[in-house]
Order: structure tokens, then sequence, then C-alpha cells
């Protein structure tokens, strides 16, 4: 009978007894129980590699394989990678499977894949397909759980992409825990690396997430694999979004956006247009920002609103933007504008449900806030980025060009920008810059617009 260990739900590590903090990632009450893997004798070692310098490597590099929706490519780096790993996490019924059968049943076309589904049977991934119209694609389909029968399959059908719906309920006889404990996931997922490695098949794992918002099982699981993506959404919107947190092959933090639609999910041409507000009018409270997700330029539209405080302490509301960083801007804005924030409410937001994490938003978000206070709104067709220090200064943004041409192909007409982010040659056609060195300069800019 195999003995009992103690597995942290963080890092994996493993303790004979249980302990309130993990002796290696030093995390509390992540140590949970289960059943001991059994000794396993006689089993034969791969061969070992030679030792070679760096220079005797010849690696050939390989060609990405289009997956035929444009905004997967662009979050993956160009394609999936053949020998590489993908973690795809998300809420539940958010759209996972949905994207990865539309995937590969346009891929079945002209290569050989596999989906293997351990959460629904063939006949409810039928009708899926039937509702999607994917009815008649020659994909190939596997509902199983084990290990062993998964890794014949790969070996039989010897296909290009593979898809593990869900990595969570897959399980190996060699472990005697339940399918989904951290022993399963991990053992399960490092089989699973191994063969695509060895194989070049490349394997597309879904992961179930927790109430929080992390990836279930444990932290190894998103060290193994080569490319994490987030699937994020609202419940109440049809828009979606893949974020890579982590990938190899390609730049972290890009951003592709689809639609759900009754055809599945569709990629979107131009995701600036989600995340502006269509106003009749200018209304106080809105500056469009200039902002960057990946190699991609976005503008989203940064409301604010800032109003008397009733109870002695103000609140500070930041959604989709560092709540933190709102508290320090306005200190700012008082020390160095003149400006008192201390006896309002100010609420701030990213229209469209997008998370800005990049300081360039400072200067867009304290010219909205100045809108709410003055109660007077920007004039139409004006954007702005920066990033706002303690002293009242503007440092320039990362890829300042690409965001003004992005700007100026929608149509905007002038530009608040950080001075040293101004083209040194030129401009940009039909955009008025106006490069400021510091946030007085940015709010004289605003009035002599306004008036």
């Amino acid at each position: 009978m195999a003995r009992s260990v103690y597995v942290c739900s963080a890092c994996g590590a493993q303790s004979a007894k249980w302990l309130g903090r993990c002796p290696q990632c030093e995390a509390w009450n992540t140590l949970v129980e289960a059943a001991g893997a059994p000794a396993r004798r006689g089993v034969a070692l791969a061969p070992a590699s030679a030792v070679q310098t760096l220079g005797e490597v010849r690696a050939q590099p390989l060609p990405p394989l289009p997956s035929g929706i444009a905004e997967l490519d662009r979050v993956l780096g160009g394609g999936l990678v053949p020998g590489s790993v993908v973690l795809l996490g998300g809420d539940p019924g958010i759209g996972k499977s949905t994207l990865l059968l539309q995937v590969l049943a346009e891929l079945a076309t002209r290569e050989a894949v596999l989906y293997v589904s351990g959460e629904e049977s063939a006949a409810q991934i039928g009708l899926r397909a039937q509702r999607l119209g994917l009815r008649e694609s020659p994909l190939r389909l596997l509902a199983e759980t084990q290990l062993e029968r998964i890794a014949d399959a790969l070996q039989t059908e010897a296909p290009r992409v593979c898809v593990i719906d869900s990595i969570q309920t897959v399980f190996t006889d060699a472990i005697g825990s339940a399918p989904g404990s951290v022993a399963q996931v991990r053992e399960c997922a490092a089989q699973l690396t191994r063969h695509a490695k060895t194989a070049g098949t490349c394997i597309v794992m879904i992961g179930h997430v927790t109430k929080e918002g992390a990836l279930a099982g444990p932290r190894v699981l998103e060290h193994m694999v080569d490319t994490v993506l987030y699937f994020e959404g609202d419940s109440h919107s049809s828009y979606r979004l893949i974020r890579a947190i982590k990938n190899r092959y390609g730049a972290v933090n890009e951003l592709g956006v689809f639609a759900m639609t009754e055809r599945g999910l569709r990629g979107v041409a131009n995701p600036s247009a989600i995340f502006l507000s269509q106003h009749g009018a200018p209304v106080a409270g809105s500056c469009v920002l200039a902002t960057l997700e990946g190699t991609r330029p976005l503008l989203v539209e940064i409301q604010a609103l800032a109003d008397h405080a009733a109870a002695p302490s103000p609140r500070r509301l930041s959604v989709g933007l560092d709540p933190a960083r709102l508290a320090m801007l306005l200190a700012v804005l008082h020390r160095h504008a003149g400006i008192a924030c201390g006896d309002q409410d100010v609420f701030v937001n990213a229209v469209g449900g997008v998370r800005i994490g990049e300081p360039a938003a400072d200067l867009a978000v304290l010219l909205a806030i100045h809108s709410s206070l003055k109660n007077r709104a920007l004039a139409r067709g004006l954007l702005a980025f920066g990033e706002v220090g303690l002293a009242g200064e503007i440092r320039p943004a990362p890829r300042g060009q690409e965001r003004l041409r992005e700007a100026a192909k929608l149509g905007f007409a002038a530009a608040i920008i950080p001075a040293a982010n101004a083209p040194r040659s030129g401009g940009v056609d039909g955009l008025r810059l106006y490069p400021v060195q510091r946030i007085e300069q940015a709010l004289d800019v605003l009035r002599d617009l306004q008036a």
C-alpha cells in the first residue's frame, strides 16, 4: 500500500508529515495529503545525451504552423511551434474548448491532429461541432482520461497537434492519488511534455483555474510548458481576450481579441473600437490613452469620476489600473499642479474590461481626473500617454511612434505626449503633437485646447 505524503499545492514539494509552512516555497497552509507513488523498479532509463560544445549544436528553426485564426497566431508568436507545449487557462464556460475545437477542425483539413477530451464524450463534442458548423471536419477524437491510453493513441496517430482537454482530468496508474491532485497533474504534464519534445508534436493543454483566477495544480506546471495563455472575459460581454503570460517563441503580454458569436469565436480586426466609448458629444472625465499590449498598440478610453466625499476618508477606486498608482498620481497632482482631491471620491475605469499595467497610462489618468474635477470635457480627437514621476516630470513611453501612427489611423487629431517621444524629423500625418516635460505644462496645453 502506498504511504501518504503531503504535497505543496503551490510548488509541488513533498513532505513526509504535515507542516504549516512549505519548506521549499515557504507558502502557508498549502500542504495537502496525497497517496505516495509506489516504488517503480526496473524502469529503463533513456539513453544519455552526449556532451557537446555550443558550437557543435546544429539546430534548424522550425516554422510555426498557422492555426487559421490570426488573433491566436499573434498571441502564440506566429502559430503553433512543433514540439512545443501550450497551457491555456480560463474561467469555466469562457470558450477554451470552443476555440481549440475550431482550430483543430480547420487544421484537420491539411494536418494530422488529435482532440483528447476527458470532460466530454465524443457525442457531446459532435453536438458542439454541429452547432459551430464543423460537423464535416475530418478531426480525430478520443474521449479518454488514462495517460497510458492517450500515449498509445499519440504513438498510433502521430498527430502534429494534439489538444488535451483538460490536464486536470488525466491520470496515470503509476500514481495512486486521484485525478486532479498535485502529483497526478505534475506527472501527467511531465510525460506529455517529454512526448512533445521527442516526437515533435505540439501539445495544447487546457487547464482549470481556481476561484482566485490562478491556474489550478502545482506551480511547476507553468514552468514545464513553453507558453502560458490566459483566456479572459466578462460573462456579460461577448468579447474575449487571450493574453500570453509566458512565451518562449513570441512576445510576452501579447493580446488577442475575440468576439463570441453563434458560430464560435471570431477574431476582432480593430480591437481599439471595443475600448473606445461612442459618445455623441465630448463628456467630462474621459481621456483616450494610446497603450501597448505586447507588440500591438491599442487605444483605450480612460474614464474618471471625482465627486464630493460623504465620508471622512475619501474613496480611491481603480478598475483595470493599478490602485496604488492612483493614490500616487493624486498626490503628484496636488503637489505640482496645485489641484487638491482630498475631499473628493475618485473613481477611475479602463473601458472594455482591459487591464493596463504600464505606467504610460499616468498622463491620461491625470487628464481624465482633472477634466472630471473641472467638469470640462477634453477636446474631441485628443489622446495622451506618458509616465508621470513623483517630481512631476513626464517620462517617455516605449515605442511612441507606433502609438501615434495607430492614433492617426483611427482619425485622432491631437496628442499630448512626453517631449522625449516627439519625432526628431517631421511628425505624424494628420496628428498635431503637443510635447510636454512636466504635468503643469500638460494642464496648460489642456486649458488652451479647451478655450
